[in-house]
């Protein structure tokens, strides 16, 4: 086991190069929030832009379009309908996240199923939330693309078979290594556990805490885990991994010292300021 602390986020996080421009800090593709769960990708394409991510595309419903504009200019968006574009948009990306606030209907299993024959192995592909219980439930092929999975523990339950009680360090390690070599799996929970198919060594948190118990939160850590995935290709996408989810809890466990709960978009208005701090110390 290995604990993640400040040295790994000072590893990871590093200045930028003085001629470097949008497209060397990833282009991503971030897929869900259809109804009524619109909040959810919004809160996930905030995390992401906030993390440094070069280029943020979000496929969502129409009629949530609007909204993620209003929230995030930064970003841009379209209907997730628009089969044609999403094709297109798949293939440009670096790293595609689907699963934030995407709800179970015949659109959504269409959706994932079609991203999933798409996604190719010099990608990074995050299945978050829905994304997750519909993988479980869909018997889909694995993807071709570097995978990882950031689930909670029903939904860990769902993909691993492993009941809440019986998922040990030990059996999740298992269950993981039962997946592609390279597999990424964020166990969240009191104490998150990150695993990869094939590596013995995982990484845990001992940072954070009920604090965090709120809705949007698991949303706002897959797009913090989506923009770093993109950036920092120096380090292994696993180190890139971990360190996303540390500072995920270390900016809650700071604002929880006068919070009595942290909001997630609390958390993404901090990002840019701890990266700074960090890639300066």
């Amino acid at each position: 086991m290995e604990v993640v602390d400040y040295t790994l986020l000072k590893k990871i996080i590093q200045p930028r190069a003085l001629n470097s421009h949008k497209g060397d800090y990833g282009r991503l593709l971030l897929i869900g929030g259809t109804y009524p769960f619109g909040g959810a990708i919004i809160m996930a394409a905030l995390a992401a832009v906030h993390s440094g991510a070069g280029l943020v595309m979000v496929a969502t419903d129409r009629e949530n379009i609007a909204a993620v504009h209003a929230h995030l200019p930064e970003a841009m968006a379209f209907d997730v309908q628009d089969k044609k574009l999403l094709t297109e948009q798949v293939q440009k990306a670096d790293v595609v996240l689907i699963g934030p606030g995407l709800a179970e209907s015949k659109l959504e299993k269409a959706t994932l199923r079609l991203i999933v024959e798409l996604v190719s192995k010099h990608q990074v592909f995050i299945m978050d939330g829905g994304a997750i219980s519909l993988f479980s439930k869909e018997a889909l092929p694995f993807p071709k693309a570097q995978t990882i999975f950031t689930p909670h523990q029903k939904e860990w339950e769902r993909l691993s078979g492993l009941k809440i009680a019986e998922q040990s360090v030990e059996k999740s390690q298992e269950a993981v290594n039962s997946f592609p070599a390279g597999t990424i799996v964020v166990q969240k929970k009191h104490g998150t556990t990150i695993f990869q198919s094939g590596n013995g060594n995982h990484f845990q948190l001992t940072i954070g805490g009920p604090y965090q118990a709120t809705g949007g939160m698991g949303d706002t850590l897959a797009g913090m885990v989506a923009g770093f995935s993109g950036q920092f290709k120096s380090s292994s996408l696993l180190e890139r991994v971990a360190a996303a989810v540390y500072l995920h809890s270390a900016i809650a466990e700071e604002l929880s010292k006068e919070n009595y709960v942290v909001l997630p978009t609390e958390i993404s208005k901090e990002i840019p300021k701890w990266m700074r701090r960090l890639c300066q110390s």
